[in-house]
């Protein structure tokens, strides 16, 4: 690694490590978030445990603060362009605060047990399974959902009832992304919008991606702070990894509407796939 000389000022900074190959990761993943809209966790947990060797809990909380702060970005753009419903945030955190505050518990009584590790290696794993198949379904998944909103509303269906249906689902699959994002750093993105587009598909796809993404926000970011209050959250690591991203994500945006999206999210499904086999079989 490279040592970073500072000025007196900095001074507490003085023992940050800048690292290369962090930063081109970062650079990456980056690119690949600013393409398709997902792969920040699903891709760089994986990176960071199967690559650089970094224990699975470090790597869940420096991956969560790393996606609280890029994502906080992707918050700014859409609320700035109104591409954001407020009360499904809401909704989605009523699930997923108590959730990832019961995770971090179990977290912190458990320690750095290896039972802990290999739990979280193989959520993840599997949540990386999960996360391609959404990625390839997403649009017959969509089509499903419109069908099924459309048969129910033309059979009478109490409009109240099925509102008061989402509502309660909303704050369900908000506690189960609380339980899946603190363990595994892995479905704020591609599962959170596929249980999103199920259960609002009158919703244009940009409104619930920004919502998504405005969720993810406070969820990663109370989780890693968590990671980091329990001491499992490199600053070093987490730095190198923004300092890629940050050009990633833009140089990612800008290509995004000339490179064709399907292809992208079946190279990204394959990718997601073959980590998940790996981790889970060790």
């Amino acid at each position: 690694m490279t040592h970073i000389d500072l000025p007196a000022n900095f001074a507490f900074l003085a023992g940050l490590h800048i690292n290369p190959l962090f930063i081109l990761s970062g650079l990456l993943v980056g690119a690949l978030v600013g393409l398709t809209g997902v792969g920040g966790g699903s891709l760089m947990t994986p990176i960071l445990v199967l690559l650089f060797g970094v224990h699975p809990a470090t790597a869940v909380g420096t991956d969560l603060l790393y996606a609280s702060i890029t994502k906080g970005v992707g918050t700014a753009i859409h609320g700035a362009r109104r591409t954001v419903d407020w009360r499904i945030v809401g909704l989605l955190a009523i699930g997923s605060i108590p959730a990832t505050l019961l995770t971090l518990f179990g977290i912190e009584h458990c320690g750095k047990s290896a039972a802990m590790s290999s739990l979280i290696t193989h959520v993840l794993g599997y949540a990386l399974f999960l996360t391609a198949v959404m990625l390839i379904m997403r649009g017959r998944i969509r089509r499903y959902a419109e069908r099924q909103q459309a048969e129910a509303l033309a059979a009478g269906a109490d409009e109240g009832r099925l509102r008061a249906r989402r509502i309660a689902l909303t704050i369900v699959v908000g506690l189960v992304l609380g339980f899946l994002v603190s363990l595994s750093s892995v479905g704020a993105g591609a599962l959170g919008v596929t249980a999103l587009i199920l259960m609002y598909p009158q919703l244009p796809t940009v409104r619930i991606v920004g919502s998504d993404i405005a969720h993810a926000v406070p969820l990663t970011f109370l989780a890693g702070a968590g990671y980091f209050l329990l001491g499992k959250v490199e600053v070093s690591m987490l730095i190198s990894l923004l300092l890629g991203s940050v050009p990633g994500i833009i140089a990612g945006s800008l290509l995004a509407p000339r490179l064709p999206e399907k292809a992208l999210r079946v190279m990204l499904a394959a990718v997601l796939a073959l980590v998940g086999l790996r981790l889970v079989l060790g």
